[in-house]
């Protein structure tokens, strides 16, 4: 497994698509939502948590193509579903590595982006918080909808049509946590939602990207 997980590192950042590329879209994200919306400070203090989950949400979305594409077209992937390794645990190496270079790093910059969305200081931990728990279940869930898409040309636009109806919870619980904590509310139980959504889908969906990935690949 960790043979695989260095290997799956080594390709995600050499084949691109990786770190460099969610946090510059993210930071496009950020950087054009002032000159749409206007320089009004209390407008972007309202909004930043809901702009800070949708561009980090977007962001996943551009590199889950790439999550089984590669290891599909070399053959490497007939070879994994053959391994001794369960597919089931092969799965679950594909989503922590898109996390690790797509998702942790949006958390760790997301500080440093929400200064330009005039996001209050009370909001800070809890939009790290919530964006440290829920990019997890982006990532898992990417990974279902690229198990479903593998081997279909230009299957870009269809798996973005699959995930994002699936993503609509984690993006409603993660939102609200990070705006109730910048209001100063209470936001402990949409915290406990989000948690819930990610604890459920990585502890199901890598047993349903696994079958899916069977059926494919017969």
């Amino acid at each position: 497994m960790i043979a695989l997980f260095i290997r799956d590192m080594r390709l995600a950042v050499r084949a691109g698509g990786g770190f460099g590329l969610g946090l510059a879209f993210f930071l496009i994200v950020t950087v054009l939502v002032p000159f749409g919306v206007g320089p009004d400070n209390a407008l972007l203090a309202r909004i930043a948590p809901g702009i800070l989950w949708i561009g980090a949400l977007l962001a996943c979305l551009l590199s889950l193509d790439r999550i089984f594409a590669l290891d599909y077209e070399d053959g490497s992937l007939d070879l994994l579903a053959t391994a001794p390794l369960p597919l089931e645990a092969i799965v679950s190496i594909k989503a922590l590595v898109h996390w690790i270079t797509t998702g942790l790093p949006l958390v760790l910059a997301t500080p440093l982006f929400g200064l330009l969305l005039n996001l209050p200081v009370e909001g800070y931990g809890a939009m790290v918080l919530s964006l440290f728990l829920g990019t997890p279940a982006l990532s898992v869930v990417g990974t279902f909808g690229a198990a479903l898409t593998v081997g279909i040309k230009r299957g870009g636009l269809l798996l973005s049509l699959l995930v994002l109806p699936l993503y609509v919870p984690i993006l409603i619980f993660g939102a609200e946590m990070a705006r109730r904590a910048a209001e100063g509310l209470e936001s402990g139980a949409a915290m406990l939602m989000l948690a819930g959504i990610t604890c459920g889908t990585i502890a199901l969906l890598p047993f349903a990207s696994a079958a899916v990935l069977r059926v494919n690949l017969r």
